[in-house]
């Protein structure tokens, strides 16, 4: 988001908030001197002269050097990737279950180089070319933006003819101004600029369930919705080894979302607030000791999350058939004790794990009579 992710974060922690790395130079070396021709002597009465080839010197390789905000954006963008890879297809398939959540959508994200705090620009320049301009910094998979080839480093020019602003508020000013033609239109014009080339592309908007994605820089093993994001934490990557793991977080917690369980728990303002702590790059733990004055999740409101959950990661392509062994895994080696832990939150394991038997069942059966996978 090689030493592990909190080692590399600690690092950073004296610097403020971080964003991506950089790549190091390369310097070459010179090559040795080889030798010159010599002779040899022959047994013949007659001396012949020979060559002998010189024999080639490889250069010493020379370290690339990273500064510690360089490593720790780096591993930071690896983690976000995955998150959002394995997000997508999540995203895509299920406005039907997101319901009110759902919106067209441009398809991609993008930054400028004052996306990331003062202190990582250059590593943000370095690493993804960043500058006044947006780019293209992720794509959604499946979304319309990749199926007519928007790619990552992608420069914004203009959408529908009008110039996308630059410099320190675009991000702001351009979600302005495209917020208007993604809810009365369903394709957008899009200039890029790629290779010092133009390149206009008619972009399909996609439907979609629209919450954001995003990684919480902490190693306690958890992950949050507040109606409108999901944060999963770095300790939650960690834990889901498999992308098919990490597919049933993810579900889990946009169905808590869709379902509007944090705003029924009333617990929406606090679960944003520590998700808008964690996605610093050195948040405050001392935020989020215990459930950080978050209400645990009733058992019905667990297993209706889970049923939604599971339903979104069959219609996205995912195998559900391990979900039943991967939260009583969890529930295991992070218990209700673990005071920051999921399980803390979610404490209902054994209802849950029955519905999730359940759930995956039907869901099979229906996928068998081939109907439609919906509640």
């Amino acid at each position: 988001m090689e030493k592990k992710m909190h080692g590399v974060v600690e690092l950073t922690r004296q610097r403020g908030r971080s964003t991506l790395i950089a790549l190091g130079v390369a310097i070459l070396l010179a090559a040795c001197a080889t030798p010159g021709p010599t002779t040899a002597p022959d047994s013949s009465a007659s001396t012949v002269t020979k060559t002998v080839a010189p024999v080639p010197v490889t250069p010493a390789p020379v370290p690339v050097v990273t500064s510690a905000e360089e490593t720790a954006l780096r591993q930071i963008v690896d983690m976000q990737d995955r998150l959002d890879r394995i997000a997508g297809p999540l995203l895509v398939n299920n406005p039907a279950l997101c319901k009110r959540n759902a919106r067209r959508l441009l398809g991609f994200t993008a930054k400028t180089k004052y996306s990331y705090s003062t202190e990582f620009i250059p590593a943000a320049q370095k690493l993804l070319q960043l500058d006044e301009r947006l780019r293209v910094t992720g794509v959604l998979p499946g979304s319309g933006a990749d199926k007519v080839g928007v790619l990552r480093g992608d420069s914004l020019l203009s959408v529908n003819d009008k110039s996308l602003p630059q410099g320190p508020n675009a991000e702001r000013q351009a979600a302005a101004l495209l917020a208007p033609m993604v809810t009365s239109r369903s394709n957008v014009k899009l200039t890029v600029l790629r290779n010092n080339r133009q390149l206009v592309l008619d972009v399909p908007l996609t439907m979609a369930c629209a919450f954001r994605v995003e990684l919480g820089n902490t190693d306690a093993v958890n992950a949050y919705s507040d109606g409108y994001r999901v944060l999963v934490t770095r300790g939650m990557l960690t834990y889901a080894k498999s992308d098919q793991q990490l597919a049933y977080v993810l579900a889990r917690e946009m169905a808590h979302n869709a379902l509007g369980h944090p705003m029924r728990l009333r617990s929406s303002a606090t679960i944003a607030g520590v998700i808008d702590n964690l996605i610093r790059i050195n948040p405050d733990l001392g935020m989020v000791n215990g459930t950080a004055g978050i209400k645990p999740y009733s058992q019905s409101f667990d297993a209706a999350a889970d049923v939604t959950g599971l339903l979104m990661a069959a219609r996205a392509g995912y195998d559900i058939d391990g979900a039943s062994a991967f939260w009583e895994g969890l529930a295991g080696q992070y218990p209700i004790t673990t005071t920051n832990g999921y399980t803390a939150l979610h404490p209902a394991t054994t209802f849950r794990l029955a519905a999730i038997d359940k759930a995956i069942t039907d869901i099979h059966a229906k996928q068998a009579m081939q109907k439609p996978l919906l509640p």
